[in-house]
Protein backbone atom coordinates (compact mmCIF):
# COMPACT_ATOMS: atom_id res chain seq x y z
CA UNK A 1 0.00 0.00 0.00
CA UNK A 2 1.35 3.40 -0.95
CA UNK A 3 1.47 6.29 2.29
CA UNK A 4 0.44 9.44 1.81
CA UNK A 5 3.00 11.89 2.23
CA UNK A 6 2.80 15.04 4.38
CA UNK A 7 3.28 18.32 2.77
CA UNK A 8 5.51 18.85 5.84
CA UNK A 9 7.87 15.71 4.51
CA UNK A 10 8.11 17.27 0.96
CA UNK A 11 9.08 20.16 1.73
CA UNK A 12 11.76 18.94 4.15
CA UNK A 13 12.98 16.84 1.23
CA UNK A 14 13.12 19.58 -1.23
CA UNK A 15 15.01 21.69 1.89
CA UNK A 16 17.15 19.07 1.86
CA UNK A 17 17.95 18.32 -1.88
CA UNK A 18 18.97 22.23 -2.24
CA UNK A 19 21.29 22.42 0.74
CA UNK A 20 23.35 19.28 -1.46
CA UNK A 21 22.81 22.10 -4.04
CA UNK A 22 24.24 24.71 -2.31
CA UNK A 23 27.04 22.76 -0.07
CA UNK A 24 28.11 21.76 -4.02
CA UNK A 25 27.98 25.11 -5.02
CA UNK A 26 29.90 25.94 -1.99
CA UNK A 27 32.55 23.55 -2.73
CA UNK A 28 33.12 24.31 -6.38
CA UNK A 29 33.46 28.08 -5.05
CA UNK A 30 36.04 27.22 -2.60
CA UNK A 31 38.17 25.42 -5.46
CA UNK A 32 38.41 28.42 -7.59
CA UNK A 33 39.01 31.08 -4.55
CA UNK A 34 41.84 28.86 -3.69
CA UNK A 35 42.92 28.95 -7.45
CA UNK A 36 42.75 32.69 -6.95
CA UNK A 37 44.43 33.07 -3.78
CA UNK A 38 47.30 30.95 -5.75
CA UNK A 39 47.39 33.33 -8.65
CA UNK A 40 47.24 36.59 -6.02
CA UNK A 41 50.14 35.23 -3.79
CA UNK A 42 52.06 34.13 -7.72
CA UNK A 43 51.88 38.02 -8.08
CA UNK A 44 52.67 39.26 -5.00
CA UNK A 45 56.35 37.91 -5.20
CA UNK A 46 59.26 40.17 -6.18
CA UNK A 47 59.89 39.60 -10.27
CA UNK A 48 63.78 38.57 -10.56
CA UNK A 49 65.49 38.51 -13.89
CA UNK A 50 64.87 34.79 -14.03
CA UNK A 51 62.13 35.32 -13.07
CA UNK A 52 60.90 37.53 -15.46
CA UNK A 53 62.83 35.84 -18.27
CA UNK A 54 61.20 32.98 -17.91
CA UNK A 55 57.51 34.85 -17.32
CA UNK A 56 55.60 34.12 -20.84
CA UNK A 57 56.49 30.45 -20.71
CA UNK A 58 55.04 30.04 -17.19
CA UNK A 59 52.23 32.34 -17.57
CA UNK A 60 51.23 30.49 -20.79
CA UNK A 61 50.82 27.16 -18.82
CA UNK A 62 49.01 28.78 -15.66
CA UNK A 63 46.54 30.05 -18.09
CA UNK A 64 45.80 26.87 -20.02
CA UNK A 65 45.64 24.93 -16.42
CA UNK A 66 43.26 27.94 -15.15
CA UNK A 67 40.90 27.71 -18.38
CA UNK A 68 40.70 23.58 -17.85
CA UNK A 69 39.65 24.00 -14.28
CA UNK A 70 37.04 27.16 -14.98
CA UNK A 71 35.95 24.51 -17.67
CA UNK A 72 35.33 22.19 -15.33
CA UNK A 73 33.59 24.32 -12.81
CA UNK A 74 30.98 25.52 -15.47
CA UNK A 75 30.27 21.98 -16.44
CA UNK A 76 29.90 21.11 -12.89
CA UNK A 77 27.90 23.60 -12.08
CA UNK A 78 25.67 23.18 -15.31
CA UNK A 79 25.54 18.88 -14.00
CA UNK A 80 24.43 20.44 -10.60
CA UNK A 81 21.58 22.81 -12.05
CA UNK A 82 20.68 20.21 -14.61
CA UNK A 83 20.52 17.43 -11.23
CA UNK A 84 18.81 20.41 -9.07
CA UNK A 85 15.89 21.25 -11.60
CA UNK A 86 15.67 17.56 -12.30
CA UNK A 87 15.14 17.10 -8.67
CA UNK A 88 12.69 20.05 -8.09
CA UNK A 89 10.56 18.97 -11.31
CA UNK A 90 10.12 15.30 -9.59
CA UNK A 91 9.74 16.88 -6.22
CA UNK A 92 7.07 19.11 -7.53
CA UNK A 93 5.45 16.00 -9.98
CA UNK A 94 5.77 14.02 -6.86
CA UNK A 95 4.08 17.06 -4.50
CA UNK A 96 1.30 17.75 -7.02
CA UNK A 97 0.66 14.33 -7.13
CA UNK A 98 0.42 13.89 -3.03
CA UNK A 99 -1.73 17.20 -3.15
CA UNK A 100 -4.42 15.83 -5.67
CA UNK A 101 -4.76 12.77 -3.40
CA UNK A 102 -4.76 14.66 -0.11
CA UNK A 103 -7.49 16.43 -1.76
CA UNK A 104 -9.04 13.70 -2.70
CA UNK A 105 -8.54 12.02 0.23
CA UNK A 106 -10.39 15.26 2.58
CA UNK A 107 -13.32 15.42 -0.15
CA UNK A 108 -13.89 11.18 0.80
CA UNK A 109 -13.15 11.85 4.64
CA UNK A 110 -15.80 14.89 4.11
CA UNK A 111 -18.40 12.86 2.40
CA UNK A 112 -17.73 10.12 4.42
CA UNK A 113 -17.94 11.89 7.90
CA UNK A 114 -21.36 13.67 6.20
CA UNK A 115 -22.62 10.17 5.45
CA UNK A 116 -21.82 9.51 9.29
CA UNK A 117 -23.40 12.26 10.35
CA UNK A 118 -26.79 11.72 8.50
CA UNK A 119 -26.39 7.70 8.69
CA UNK A 120 -26.26 8.68 13.16
CA UNK A 121 -29.49 11.41 12.42
CA UNK A 122 -30.54 8.52 10.79
CA UNK A 123 -30.54 6.04 13.24
CA UNK A 124 -31.11 8.26 16.32
CA UNK A 125 -34.60 9.15 14.28
CA UNK A 126 -35.33 5.07 13.44
CA UNK A 127 -34.56 4.87 17.45
CA UNK A 128 -36.95 7.34 18.77
CA UNK A 129 -39.49 5.69 16.09
CA UNK A 130 -39.07 2.66 17.70
CA UNK A 131 -39.62 2.92 21.13
CA UNK A 132 -42.45 5.02 19.87
CA UNK A 133 -43.74 1.86 18.37
CA UNK A 134 -43.21 0.15 21.21
CA UNK A 135 -45.21 2.15 23.24
CA UNK A 136 -47.90 2.54 20.83
CA UNK A 137 -47.51 -1.60 20.69
CA UNK A 138 -47.48 -1.59 24.67
CA UNK A 139 -50.66 1.00 25.09
CA UNK A 140 -52.76 -1.25 22.31
CA UNK A 141 -51.57 -4.56 24.26
CA UNK A 142 -52.96 -2.61 27.05
CA UNK A 143 -56.17 -1.83 25.15
CA UNK A 144 -56.86 -5.40 23.06
CA UNK A 145 -56.88 -6.98 26.72
CA UNK A 146 -59.10 -4.71 27.77
CA UNK A 147 -61.46 -5.11 25.29
CA UNK A 148 -60.72 -8.96 25.21
CA UNK A 149 -61.66 -8.93 29.07
CA UNK A 150 -64.99 -6.41 28.29
CA UNK A 151 -66.07 -8.39 25.44
CA UNK A 152 -65.96 -11.81 27.77
CA UNK A 153 -68.15 -9.77 30.52
CA UNK A 154 -70.41 -8.72 27.78
CA UNK A 155 -70.58 -11.98 26.32
CA UNK A 156 -71.29 -13.67 29.69
CA UNK A 157 -73.69 -11.05 30.23
CA UNK A 158 -75.58 -11.75 27.21
CA UNK A 159 -75.93 -15.34 27.85
CA UNK A 160 -77.66 -14.19 30.97
CA UNK A 161 -79.57 -11.69 29.28
CA UNK A 162 -80.87 -14.59 26.94
CA UNK A 163 -81.43 -16.87 29.64
CA UNK A 164 -83.26 -14.26 31.51
CA UNK A 165 -84.86 -13.47 27.85
CA UNK A 166 -85.98 -17.27 27.27
CA UNK A 167 -87.30 -17.18 30.93
CA UNK A 168 -89.35 -14.28 30.39
CA UNK A 169 -90.46 -15.48 27.31
CA UNK A 170 -91.60 -18.46 28.74
CA UNK A 171 -93.52 -16.83 31.79
CA UNK A 172 -94.89 -13.91 29.24
CA UNK A 173 -96.18 -16.80 27.65
CA UNK A 174 -97.98 -18.50 30.76
CA UNK A 175 -99.07 -15.16 31.59
CA UNK A 176 -100.93 -14.87 28.07
CA UNK A 177 -102.15 -18.04 28.53
CA UNK A 178 -104.09 -17.24 31.69
CA UNK A 179 -104.48 -13.62 30.99
CA UNK A 180 -106.83 -14.38 27.88
CA UNK A 181 -108.24 -17.62 30.43
CA UNK A 182 -108.81 -14.80 32.67
CA UNK A 183 -110.48 -12.51 30.12
CA UNK A 184 -112.39 -15.06 29.30
CA UNK A 185 -113.70 -15.93 32.97
CA UNK A 186 -114.02 -12.10 33.28
CA UNK A 187 -116.02 -11.99 30.42
CA UNK A 188 -118.16 -14.64 30.99
CA UNK A 189 -118.73 -13.35 34.47
CA UNK A 190 -119.52 -9.88 33.26
CA UNK A 191 -122.35 -11.27 31.34
CA UNK A 192 -123.48 -12.81 34.10
CA UNK A 193 -123.29 -10.53 36.31
CA UNK A 194 -125.10 -8.26 34.10
CA UNK A 195 -128.05 -10.81 33.65
CA UNK A 196 -128.33 -11.20 37.20
CA UNK A 197 -128.47 -7.12 37.45
CA UNK A 198 -131.34 -7.29 35.39
CA UNK A 199 -132.87 -9.98 36.64
CA UNK A 200 -132.34 -8.41 40.30
CA UNK A 201 -133.52 -5.18 38.88
CA UNK A 202 -136.76 -6.52 37.49
CA UNK A 203 -137.16 -8.66 40.41
CA UNK A 204 -136.71 -5.06 42.94
CA UNK A 205 -139.15 -3.34 40.63
CA UNK A 206 -141.55 -5.49 41.28
CA UNK A 207 -140.72 -6.12 44.98
CA UNK A 208 -139.70 -2.79 46.80
CA UNK A 209 -139.68 0.05 43.51
CA UNK A 210 -138.72 2.49 46.06
CA UNK A 211 -135.18 0.84 46.51
CA UNK A 212 -132.67 1.91 43.56
CA UNK A 213 -129.50 -0.75 42.32
CA UNK A 214 -126.34 0.74 41.70
CA UNK A 215 -123.39 -2.05 41.25
CA UNK A 216 -123.65 -4.00 44.01
CA UNK A 217 -125.94 -2.03 46.96
CA UNK A 218 -129.44 -1.23 46.83
CA UNK A 219 -130.16 2.48 47.95
CA UNK A 220 -133.52 3.55 50.09
CA UNK A 221 -134.59 7.08 51.35
CA UNK A 222 -137.08 7.36 54.22
CA UNK A 223 -140.33 9.26 54.17
CA UNK A 224 -139.91 10.17 57.69
CA UNK A 225 -137.60 12.77 59.04
CA UNK A 226 -135.72 11.27 62.42
CA UNK A 227 -132.73 12.02 64.47
CA UNK A 228 -129.19 10.49 63.10
CA UNK A 229 -129.69 7.54 65.51
CA UNK A 230 -132.88 7.17 65.01
CA UNK A 231 -132.24 6.71 61.06
CA UNK A 232 -129.30 4.72 61.35
CA UNK A 233 -131.95 2.11 63.78
CA UNK A 234 -134.66 2.05 61.15
CA UNK A 235 -131.79 1.30 58.30
CA UNK A 236 -130.80 -1.70 60.53
CA UNK A 237 -134.64 -2.94 60.85
CA UNK A 238 -134.40 -2.81 57.12
CA UNK A 239 -131.17 -5.00 56.97
CA UNK A 240 -129.00 -2.47 55.74
CA UNK A 241 -127.39 0.99 57.20
CA UNK A 242 -126.76 4.46 56.66
CA UNK A 243 -125.17 5.16 53.51
CA UNK A 244 -121.21 4.72 52.73
CA UNK A 245 -120.02 6.53 49.89
CA UNK A 246 -116.84 5.32 48.57
CA UNK A 247 -116.03 6.96 45.16
CA UNK A 248 -117.24 9.81 42.97
CA UNK A 249 -118.79 7.58 41.07
CA UNK A 250 -121.26 6.27 43.72
CA UNK A 251 -121.65 10.02 45.02
CA UNK A 252 -123.20 10.83 41.65
CA UNK A 253 -125.45 8.45 41.62
CA UNK A 254 -126.78 9.57 45.14
CA UNK A 255 -127.10 13.01 43.75
CA UNK A 256 -128.80 12.12 40.37
CA UNK A 257 -131.40 9.68 42.61
CA UNK A 258 -131.47 11.28 45.68
CA UNK A 259 -130.38 15.05 45.37
CA UNK A 260 -133.34 17.03 45.75
CA UNK A 261 -133.57 16.75 49.77
CA UNK A 262 -131.47 16.67 52.42
CA UNK A 263 -130.67 13.04 53.64
CA UNK A 264 -128.28 11.25 56.81
CA UNK A 265 -125.19 9.27 55.46
CA UNK A 266 -123.49 7.18 57.72
CA UNK A 267 -120.53 9.59 59.04
CA UNK A 268 -119.70 10.88 62.41
CA UNK A 269 -117.23 12.40 64.64
CA UNK A 270 -119.21 11.78 67.64
CA UNK A 271 -116.16 9.30 68.75
CA UNK A 272 -113.33 12.05 68.45
CA UNK A 273 -113.92 15.50 67.14
CA UNK A 274 -112.72 16.04 64.11
CA UNK A 275 -111.96 12.45 63.41
CA UNK A 276 -114.95 11.03 61.04
CA UNK A 277 -115.65 8.05 60.01
CA UNK A 278 -117.89 5.53 58.31
CA UNK A 279 -120.88 3.41 60.77
CA UNK A 280 -118.75 0.57 59.79
CA UNK A 281 -115.95 2.17 61.64
CA UNK A 282 -113.46 2.50 58.39
CA UNK A 283 -111.77 6.26 58.20
CA UNK A 284 -113.03 8.81 55.71
CA UNK A 285 -110.62 8.93 52.46
CA UNK A 286 -112.90 10.34 49.70
CA UNK A 287 -114.73 13.23 50.53
CA UNK A 288 -117.13 15.38 48.70
CA UNK A 289 -117.21 18.38 51.39
CA UNK A 290 -119.44 21.79 50.48
CA UNK A 291 -117.63 24.86 50.88
CA UNK A 292 -116.84 25.71 54.22
CA UNK A 293 -117.90 22.63 55.83
CA UNK A 294 -117.65 20.86 57.83
CA UNK A 295 -117.39 23.91 60.55
CA UNK A 296 -118.74 22.41 63.51
CA UNK A 297 -121.77 25.58 64.08
CA UNK A 298 -123.84 23.89 66.99
CA UNK A 299 -121.87 20.95 67.45
CA UNK A 300 -122.52 19.28 64.68
CA UNK A 301 -120.85 15.47 64.79
CA UNK A 302 -122.78 14.09 61.83
CA UNK A 303 -123.21 14.63 58.55
CA UNK A 304 -126.04 14.68 55.42
CA UNK A 305 -125.73 15.35 51.81
CA UNK A 306 -127.36 17.45 49.45
CA UNK A 307 -126.79 20.16 51.76
CA UNK A 308 -129.47 22.98 49.96
CA UNK A 309 -126.25 25.76 50.55
CA UNK A 310 -123.74 23.98 48.55
CA UNK A 311 -122.53 25.64 45.51
CA UNK A 312 -121.79 22.67 44.03
CA UNK A 313 -123.47 19.20 42.22
CA UNK A 314 -120.85 16.89 44.17
CA UNK A 315 -119.35 18.98 47.03
CA UNK A 316 -122.79 18.33 48.73
CA UNK A 317 -121.72 17.44 52.51
CA UNK A 318 -122.65 19.25 55.74
CA UNK A 319 -122.51 18.73 59.31
CA UNK A 320 -125.21 19.05 61.62
CA UNK A 321 -126.74 18.10 65.06
CA UNK A 322 -126.87 14.54 65.56
CA UNK A 323 -130.62 15.60 66.79
CA UNK A 324 -131.58 17.46 63.84
CA UNK A 325 -134.71 16.10 62.10
CA UNK A 326 -134.15 14.82 58.27
CA UNK A 327 -134.33 12.05 55.92
CA UNK A 328 -131.82 9.31 55.67
CA UNK A 329 -130.47 7.21 53.30
CA UNK A 330 -130.10 3.49 53.84
CA UNK A 331 -127.57 1.25 51.64
CA UNK A 332 -127.87 -2.35 51.69
CA UNK A 333 -125.09 -4.03 50.80
CA UNK A 334 -125.69 -7.66 47.96
CA UNK A 335 -123.20 -10.31 49.48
Amino acid sequence: MLRKRTEPEMDEDIYANTGNVLELKSTASDDSKDSYEEIYMNEDVPKSRTTRSHEGTITTGKGSTGNRCYRLAAVGLGLLCVLLLTAITVLWIQFNHLSAERDQLQTSYTNLTAERDQLQSSNTNRTAERDQLQSSNTKLTAERDQLQTRNTQLTAEKNQLQTSNTQLTAEKNQLQTSNTQQTAEKNQLQTEKEELQKAFSGLMRLCKPQWKYFKSSIYYISTEKKSWSDSSTDCKNKQADLLIINSREEQEFIKANFGSIEAWIGLTDEVKEGVWKWVDGSALTTEFWAQGEPNNYENDDCAITSFQKAKSDILTWADYPCYHPVVAICEKVLN
